[in-house]
């Protein structure tokens, strides 16, 4: 006998996610599930998946459950765990209070890339306070068939590898994630962005 999962839609700045709200953290999310979920032509469709928890609910997260109420325990569209996505955190925001289960305001987020600040405005409007960006050091490329660019370490809370391009097509169809070298740098994977000089103040 198959089990349901209650779920929501939710988009921000071009990225999608399917929405678990489940505040005593009782859904059993598998990779497999959340990949089957998160499938564009089987399933619901998303960049990943939001499971709306209680901080002292979930073992990630207890230990925040003083500073922060609701933990966003995001998992990447192949079912993968992931430490923070920003996007993701403002549409979870949105949910919250959407759901009313938080005011207007100051609102404090748990992930597992930390604590977020986030506010949210009486227009609607949500923002996340990020923190410094940390640049570790280390030498790492990416590939895409022939091409190979060198990339920057830039990490949020989770780890983004950063290579600028002359021409955006040789990244591909970005929707297969690129090799990197050396592999040992990101052990737990890494998203990567590819970035295309546009002129004085204007980037892709």
């Amino acid at each position: 006998m198959s089990t349901g999962i209650a779920f929501l839609k939710g988009h921000g700045t071009e990225n999608d996610f399917v929405i678990v709200p489940d505040p005593e953290n009782a859904v059993e999310l598998s990779p497999a599930a959340v990949a089957a979920l998160c499938d564009r032509r089987a399933g619901i469709g998303g960049d990943g998946v939001l499971h709306v928890v209680r901080s002292a609910a979930h073992p990630e997260a207890r230990a925040m459950a003083a500073d922060a109420e609701w933990f966003m325990d995001y998992r990447n569209g192949d079912g993968s765990v992931a430490e923070m996505c920003g996007n993701g955190v403002r549409v979870f925001a949105r949910y919250l209070r959407h759901a009313g289960l938080v005011a207007e305001g100051d609102l404090a987020v748990a992930t597992r890339g930390g604590v977020k600040s986030v506010h949210i405005a009486k227009d609607g409007d949500i923002t996340v306070g990020m923190g410094r960006a940390r640049l570790p050091e280390g030498d790492v490329a990416v590939s895409v068939g022939t091409h190979v660019w060198p990339a920057r370490n830039v990490n949020m809370g989770n780890p983004h590898a950063v290579a600028f391009v002359d021409d955006l097509a040789d990244a591909g169809d970005l929707l297969s994630a690129p090799p990197f070298h050396p592999a040992a740098a990101y052990p737990d994977g890494v998203n990567v962005e590819f970035v295309a000089d546009r002129g004085p103040g204007h980037v892709a």
